[in-house]
């Protein structure tokens, strides 16, 4: 070899040591680290959502019942109103004609029923004269100082008087009776007077008017609504299952119906209602078509935030369970349609696991099996972790956890 060729041996041989040593400093890369929570066992509480339409805790719909002009709106639209206040007003002119003449009619019928109880005055009067010829003249024709014919005839006078005292007693029972008639007929003629004044039945809020000033209506027309807005209704459907377990306290179900049981209500913006509600009622029937049963709340109201035709989700405790298992969310992997944790063992060694779910609590999942409490699971990092593989776990912050 020449000079050139020792060097260029001698520098391959070099740089050959240099890699076998950097090859050997170059070890295996430490385990990965990862974040763990530990799988606890406490007792939960369980809450179920259902869609809710609100809806007035009673509404009145408010009809005329006369027919007639309307002539008047004496209410503010959307506005509260009183029981009995006057929302509308019909044209009282022919109902006030008619009572004048029921008034008149009723004084006829009492001077009718004065005229009537004098002639029975008159009658028993002629009677009674009768009855005294009768008694007066029966001595004398029995002693025959009087012709038998007289006595016969004063005879018949008395029965045709005691004949004309009845027929005036029931003239006056007749007239009696038209009295009462148009007594009642002057009661009804007020009465349809006052209905010209068409008036709340209820306390509430008033809706908007259906019908227009100068409108002929009659008593089927609707002219406006009010419904009692505090407290307020809400509507919602349970499934017949979830019913059934409430009522016979199955798996630690919650009485829905006891008194004892708060809602919640969350209104359309995510927002929870700050007043709390209760059940009032759940209906006689299961719907046949859609399997639920529809429960009534109540909700107070003040200041009539809430309005019927709003839509929200009706919250509750469905279910107390005094020792679930639970892990965060996080730390749950979907794997066509199978859940998946990541357990670390006692020799940070990581299992696989399939796991069966229960409901959501907050933040964490219940699991009904393949964990046991105290074991950990990985928070972080399970898409890089594997069956078997090795890792440095490190506990999971509170914020981390939940």
């Amino acid at each position: 070899m020449n000079v050139r060729e020792v060097c260029i041996v001698g520098l391959a041989a070099v740089f050959a040591a240099g890699c076998s040593h950097a090859a050997a400093g170059a070890a295996a890369p430490p385990p990965p680290a990862v974040v763990v929570a530990p799988v606890e066992m406490r007792p939960v509480t369980l809450t179920s959502e259902w869609v809710a339409t609100l809806d007035g805790f009673v509404n009145a719909n408010i009809q005329p019942q006369v027919g007639g002009y309307l002539i008047k709106q004496d209410y503010r639209e959307g506005a509260p109103v009183k029981k009995g206040e006057v929302l509308f007003e019909i044209d009282p002119r022919p109902f006030q004609a008619a009572l004048d003449r029921a008034k008149g009619q009723l004084a006829q019928a009492q001077a009718q029923e004065v005229q009537a109880e004098a002639q029975v005055g008159e009658a028993q009067a002629t009677l009674n004269a009768n009855s005294l010829n009768v008694e007066r003249d029966t001595p004398e024709a029995e002693a025959h100082a009087i012709p038998q014919s007289q006595l016969e005839n004063d005879t018949q006078a008395k029965l045709a008087a005691g004949a004309g005292l009845a027929a005036a007693r029931a003239a006056v029972a007749s007239q009696k009776a038209a009295v009462v008639a148009a007594q009642a007929a002057v009661e009804q003629a007020q009465l349809n007077l006052g209905f010209t004044q068409v008036r709340s039945l209820i306390d509430g809020v008033a809706g908007i008017a259906q019908v227009q000033i100068g409108n002929l209506v009659s008593p089927q027309a609707v002219l406006t609504a009010v419904s009692q807005l505090d407290p307020i209704k809400a509507y919602f459907p349970i499934s017949a299952q979830d019913y059934l377990r409430s009522m016979k306290h199955q798996d630690g179900a919650v009485d829905l119906l006891a008194s004892s049981a708060r809602l919640q209500l969350v209104l359309g913006d995510g927002s929870v209602f700050p007043h709390p509600g209760k059940i009032l009622f759940a209906d006689r029937q299961v719907d046949a078509a859609t399997g639920t049963l529809r429960l009534a709340a109540a909700f107070p109201n003040p200041g009539n935030l809430l309005r019927p035709g709003q839509y929200g989700r009706v919250r509750a405790a469905t279910q107390v369970l005094r020792q679930a298992l639970l892990v965060p969310q996080t730390a749950v992997t979907e794997l066509q349609g199978a859940y998946q944790v990541a357990v670390v063992n006692p020799g940070n060694t990581v299992a696989i696991r399939s796991v069966t779910l229960g409901a959501t609590s907050g933040a964490d999942w219940v699991v009904t099996s393949g964990v046991h409490a105290g074991e950990q699971v990985v928070l972080e990092g399970t898409a890089k972790v594997h069956d078997g593989m090795r890792v440095r776990p490190r506990a999971a912050k509170p914020e981390e956890a939940r």
